[in-house]
């Protein structure tokens, strides 16, 4: 079976859900990307506070890349269209941009 047959089976298998569970799994979506929101903007205020060295750069961009990561598959899992799109590719830009950062200036560190 393909990728858009396994999808689709998936999809079918989704909407064969009772209703009690399909409206948890939207509750707990709805709670996870209002936490995703609230990550991203704290890791964001993080980044702005910094570190007064190297050493606590790196940390900061160590766990910044982790948290995007994080982000990343609640986006993945929890929007869709262009609103999915836009917020998935943002948290993606930025866990690759700091996860070069650490690759290159964070040897050692």
């Amino acid at each position: 079976m393909g990728v858009s047959g396994l999808r689709a089976v998936l999809m079918a298998g989704l909407l064969l859900l009772p209703g009690s569970l399909r409206a948890e799994s939207e509750a707990a979506c709805a709670r996870d990307v209002l936490v995703a929101g609230s990550m991203q903007r704290q890791a964001i205020e993080q980044l702005e506070s910094g570190g007064d060295d190297d050493a606590s750069r790196c940390r900061v961009w160590r766990r910044h890349v982790e948290t995007m990561r994080r982000i990343a598959g609640v986006y993945g899992r929890c929007l869709s269209g262009p609103e999915r799109t836009e917020r998935l590719g943002q948290v993606q830009t930025s866990e690759k941009e700091f996860a070069g950062l650490v690759r290159t200036r964070c040897r050692g560190l």
